[in-house]
């Protein structure tokens, strides 16, 4: 791959992981996905006593409809349980399928003023966290993920094109959501306008959103 476009997407990667410091909250909630690794992190958390209470949200997404045989929240439950946690210790929100429902319904569940650490891939830390800032303010929420970098992300089965596809398309999003109301705005560096216009002219627009 151009090196170009290997740094392009790795400013990408740099804006959209945050990797909040965390603290204990009311409620860990895993947003569910194709990476299996968010529930590892999630329960990760949940053993280290960062909260009682373990959620995980999703119904079937673009990408797991195919993938898997049942909703991605119950996925990712069975493979907590199957890392040891019980199952009365675990919640599950099945109907979202997307960041925004995510959030909206993992907030009725767990209630609105209260305290929460989201666990997403790292690529959509951003754009949940800006997302729960609009979508559930009453919350103190924070926002981490799997802890590895940009190499390790990509996986057999979505590999690295997916991974710059995804992050050009979540980039757009972050632009054009404050104004459609799904989340707050977000500052944008100049080498990340950059980079995300390098990758769009090299053909990494799988994942925009359509006009």
């Amino acid at each position: 791959m151009d090196t170009k476009v290997l740094t392009a997407a790795e400013t990408l990667w740099r804006y959209h992981c945050i990797y909040d410091p965390l603290e204990p909250s009311d409620i860990i909630v895993g947003l569910g996905s194709y990476d299996l690794r968010v529930a590892d992190r999630s329960v990760e958390l949940f053993r280290e006593g960062l909260a009682q209470r373990l959620l995980f949200t999703g119904h079937r997404g673009h990408w797991t409809r195919d993938r898997f045989d049942a909703p991605e929240a119950r996925i990712f439950a069975d493979r907590a349980m199957a890392l040891g946690i019980p199952a009365r210790a675990i919640e599950i929100e099945d109907r979202a399928t997307n960041i925004g429902e995510n959030i909206a319904y993992s907030a009725a569940i767990a209630g609105e003023r209260t305290s929460a650490i989201l666990v997403t891939k790292p690529q959509t830390q951003r754009r949940c966290l800006a997302t729960a800032k609009k979508q559930w303010p009453e919350a103190e929420t924070r926002v981490t993920a799997p802890m590895h970098g940009f190499a390790q992300q990509p996986t057999a089965d979505f590999g690295l094109r997916h991974l710059i596809c995804e992050m050009v398309g979540d980039l757009k999003r972050i632009r054009i959501y404050p104004d459609a109301g799904f989340q707050t705005p977000q500052t944008e560096p100049a080498e990340v306008a950059a980079a995300y216009d390098l990758l769009v002219a090299a053909g990494y627009t799988d994942h925009l959103p359509k006009e």
